[in-house]
């Protein structure tokens, strides 16, 4: 059984293994003022070619997201999100648990645009409602489409005029920027969004979230809401010790294009058998639309999910590829899809 149900079912890069051990028995500073966190929060400075931001390491996304999303927030505010954004869909309630409304919107490639923000503004009139205040977006997003440059400096724009704080949850966030469609800079975001994080651990890491403040409003005792959530670690060092090894020779990139293209494999091989996608995902996550028959063939070898019922015969999966997939398994995919789909056909004559 091969899973591509998700990017992180494998431990880490061997890098980052040995790095751990070479410095396992180092006895070190605690909560992030060791030597190595001061050197990861050095590169990534460096990589985003900006030192007036305040980076700070977190265990998960989820703990990252509530952790920011309550500190920026005043307890009337709300965050907008696409209708299949992370926060509103797979995290427990864990903002709406901080006191936070999570406003719903619906969108058809999971991309906001400020037609969808100023719709909820005007929806939201007065203090008989929550007030929208952050516009929360990921890239890419929950169904696998990446933003372009264009697309996110609209937003800032948007968000700047109507004094709305832009989060962006980069979980994936290097696929999105190995992906060949981008067009946006790693360097590019401290100038256009307030917030964001870099994913370690859907992309070689064991664990660990680089998140990056970078409107000066928002650093004010951003450590005491982080150690009040539960996300100050003692042993920072485990995470920051990741991310210099993932970006001092940027294996980080490396690794989110190598999943990018395990997933083109993928994407192509099915393509080439006439079958179509729920949407045209660049990124690590592609979901085909296959015959529930066929779907039920493929599970007794490979784990993944399925996404959504399409019509009675018919659905979408979510094939998900990771630094570590190799070739073999997903071109073993292709084969026994290509197999699967001679079988159904001989037995329709």
């Amino acid at each position: 059984m091969y899973s591509f149900k998700n990017d992180y079912s494998e431990g880490a890069h061997p890098n980052i293994l040995k790095a751990l051990m070479e410095s396992n028995m180092e006895q070190l500073e605690g909560y992030g003022e060791d030597k190595y966190t001061k050197a990861a929060i050095k590169i990534l400075k460096d990589k985003l070619k900006c030192n007036d931001i305040d980076i700070h390491m977190f265990s998960g996304g989820t703990q990252t997201n509530l952790t920011a999303i309550s500190a920026f927030l005043r307890p009337h505010e709300a965050v907008i999100s696409a209708s299949t954004g992370h926060v509103l869909v797979h995290e427990t309630g864990a903002i709406e648990a901080t006191g936070h409304k999570v406003i719903s919107i619906k969108v058809d490639d999971g991309k906001l645009k400020p037609i969808h923000i100023k719709m909820a503004l005007e929806e939201h009139t007065d203090e008989h409602m929550v007030k929208p205040k952050m516009v929360y977006i990921s890239n890419p997003t929950e169904i696998g489409s990446i933003y372009k440059k264009q697309e996110l400096s609209d937003l800032s724009d948007f968000c700047r005029k109507n004094s709305l704080i832009l989060y962006v949850d980069g979980a994936r966030l290097g696929s999105a920027l190995c992906s060949k469609e981008n067009d946006i800079e790693f360097s590019d975001f401290p100038s256009l969004v307030d917030a964001f994080y870099i994913g370690g651990t859907k992309n070689g890491a064991l664990m660990g979230e680089a998140f990056v403040i970078c409107k000066d409003s928002l650093k004010e005792d951003f450590r005491f809401h982080i150690k009040q959530k539960g996300g100050l670690l003692a042993k920072g060092r485990v995470i920051s010790i990741q991310f210099l090894e993932l970006f001092k020779d940027d294996i980080y990139f490396d690794l989110a294009k190598h999943a990018n293209d395990m997933a083109e494999l993928l994407k192509m091989g099915i393509n080439d058998l006439g079958y179509g996608f729920l949407i045209d995902s660049p990124s690590n996550q592609i979901f085909p639309i296959l015959p529930s028959e066929i779907i039920k063939k493929l599970q007794e070898k490979y784990s993944f999910y399925i996404w959504q019922k399409v019509d009675k015969d018919n659905a979408a999966i979510r094939l998900v590829t990771s630094w570590a997939t190799k070739k073999e398994p997903a071109q073993s995919f292709i084969d026994d899809l290509t197999i699967f789909q001679k079988e159904m056909d001989y037995m329709r004559v």
